[in-house]
C-alpha cells in the first residue's frame, strides 16, 4: 500500500517545485524589474514636470500629479519588495499587485467620472463611466484570480508538509 502512495507523494513535490520555479524564474524577476522601472520612471517624470513648471499649477492638477506619483511609487516599491525576497512568495506578490491595480483603477475611474460630469456632456460621462466599470471589473477579476492562486499554492505547500516524514 505504501508503494502505491509513493508516486503520489513524489508528484506533489515535483508539482510544487515546477510551480514555484516559475515564481522565482529569471523571466518573472525581469518582469518585476520592468514594473519597478516603469513605476519609478513615471513618478520621476511627473515630478520633474511638476517641479520645472514656471507657474504654479491649479490645485486639481496638483492633486492629479500627487495621485499619479503615488501610483508610480507604489509600483516601484512593490517591485523592490518582490525583488528583495529570496524565496517563493506563494503568489502573495500577485495578490498585492492586484490590490494596487484595483486601487489605482478605482481612483482613476472615479476621477475620470468626476471630470466628465463637471466638464463633459452626457455621452462623455457615460463613456467614461462605462470604461471605468470595465477596467474596475478587470482589476477585481485579477484580484479574485490572484487570491485563488495563492490559496491553491498554500494548500499544495501544506499537503507537502503533511506528507513529509
Amino acid at each position: 500500500m505504501s508503494e502505491q502512495n509513493r508516486p503520489a507523494q513524489r508528484a506533489v513535490p515535483e508539482q510544487l517545485e515546477r510551480v514555484l520555479a516559475t515564481e522565482v524564474s529569471l523571466r518573472s524577476r525581469l518582469g518585476h524589474v520592468a514594473v519597478g522601472l516603469a513605476g519609478g520612471c513615471g513618478a520621476a517624470l511627473i515630478t520633474v514636470l511638476w517641479v520645472t513648471e514656471p507657474n504654479p499649477l491649479p490645485t486639481r492638477t496638483q492633486a492629479v500629479f500627487v495621485g499619479l506619483i503615488a501610483i508610480g511609487l507604489a509600483w516601484a516599491v512593490f517591485a523592490g519588495w518582490v525583488l528583495s525576497r529570496r524565496r517563493p512568495l506563494f503568489a502573495r506578490d500577485r495578490v498585492l499587485s492586484a490590490r494596487i491595480a484595483l486601487a489605482a483603477t478605482v481612483v482613476t475611474a472615479a476621477g475620470g467620472v468626476a471630470l466628465a460630469a463637471a466638464r463633459g456632456g452626457t455621452a462623455d460621462l457615460v463613456a467614461t463611466a462605462a470604461g471605468g466599470v470595465v477596467f474596475t471589473a478587470a482589476a477585481m477579476l485579477a484580484l479574485v484570480r490572484a487570491r485563488r492562486r495563492r490559496r491553491e499554492l498554500l494548500r499544495l505547500r501544506d499537503a507537502l508538509r503533511q506528507d513529509a516524514p
